[in-house]
C-alpha cells in the first residue's frame, strides 16, 4: 500500500516502533469502544499523552490514519489470501474467503467503519490507501481465475475480479447495518450469486472476447503489469 508505506518515511518513522505499536493499540481500543466518531483527544488520553504528542509520533493526523489503515488492512488481506490460496475446490475457497472477510469486518466493525468511512472521507491519503487495497485484492482474484482457466479471456477475468470484490464489500456494508441477518445467509447469497453468475457469463462470452481491446496493454498506476 503505497500511501501507508509513505507514512513510514515521515517524521514519525524515526520514533520507537514499540511505542508506536502501543499508541495504535490505544487507538484500537478507543475506536472499538466509541465507534467511528472516536476523537483524537480520547485516543491520546487512552495512551496517557496529549494530542500534539500523539500526532508527533505519526507526523500528523493523516499519518495516524494511514498507520491504522496499514495495520488492519494487512491483516485482512493476509486472511483473504490464505483462504483463497488453499487447495480446496473453487466453490469452497470462494465460500471460506467471503466468510473470512465478513467475519473480520463484523469482529472489528467500528474499526472498519472508522477506516472505510470516516478516515477515508477526511483524508485523501487514507482513501487512496484503502482503495489500493481493494484494487489489489480484485487483481489477485482475477489472476487466480486466469491461472485456473476460468475465464480464458484476461480482460473478462479482471472485470469479474474487481466486480466480485466490490459486490462483497457493498454487501458487507449493508450487513453491518442489519445484525439480525445471519452471516451464513449473506455468505450463501453471495456464493450463489458469484458461482451462479460466472458460468452463465462465461458461456455468454463472445468468441472474440479474448482479443478485447487493451487486453494485452498494461496501464499505469497501481495495476499489475499483466492487468488489462
Amino acid at each position: 500500500m503505497t500511501s501507508a508505506a509513505g507514512a513510514r518515511t515521515g517524521p514519525g518513522a524515526r520514533r520507537d516502533p514499540g511505542r508506536r505499536r502501543a499508541l495504535l493499540e490505544a487507538a484500537d481500543r478507543v475506536i472499538q469502544r466509541e465507534g467511528p466518531e472516536a476523537s483524537m483527544a480520547a485516543i491520546a488520553a487512552e495512551a496517557g499523552i496529549s494530542k500534539p504528542i500523539l500526532y508527533r509520533h505519526f507526523g500528523d493526523k493523516s499519518g495516524l490514519y494511514q498507520a491504522l489503515a496499514e495495520r488492519h488492512t494487512r491483516k485482512l488481506v493476509e486472511g483473504i489470501r490464505e483462504e483463497f490460496s488453499r487447495g480446496d475446490p473453487f466453490r469452497e475457497r470462494v465460500r471460506s474467503t467471503i466468510d473470512t472477510y465478513l467475519a473480520t469486518i463484523s469482529r472489528n466493525h467500528n474499526l472498519y467503519r472508522f477506516l472505510m468511512h470516516r478516515a477515508s472521507a477526511e483524508d485523501t491519503a487514507t482513501h487512496s490507501a484503502m482503495s489500493t487495497m481493494i484494487r489489489d485484492v480484485g487483481r489477485e482474484l482475477a489472476e487466480v481465475m486466469i491461472a485456473e482457466g476460468e475465464p480464458a479471456d484476461r480482460t473478462r477475468a479482471y472485470v469479474w475480479g474487481h466486480a466480485i470484490i466490490g459486490m462483497v464489500q457493498t454487501a458487507g456494508d449493508w450487513w453491518l447495518d442489519h445484525a439480525e441477518v445471519p452471516r451464513g445467509a449473506v455468505v450463501d447469497g453471495l456464493v450463489d450469486l458469484v458461482l451462479g453468475g460466472l458460468p452463465a457469463a462465461a458461456s455468454a462470452a463472445p468468441a472474440s472476447a479474448s482479443a478485447a481491446p487493451g487486453a494485452d496493454r498494461p496501464h499505469a498506476g497501481t495495476r499489475s503489469p499483466d492487468e488489462p
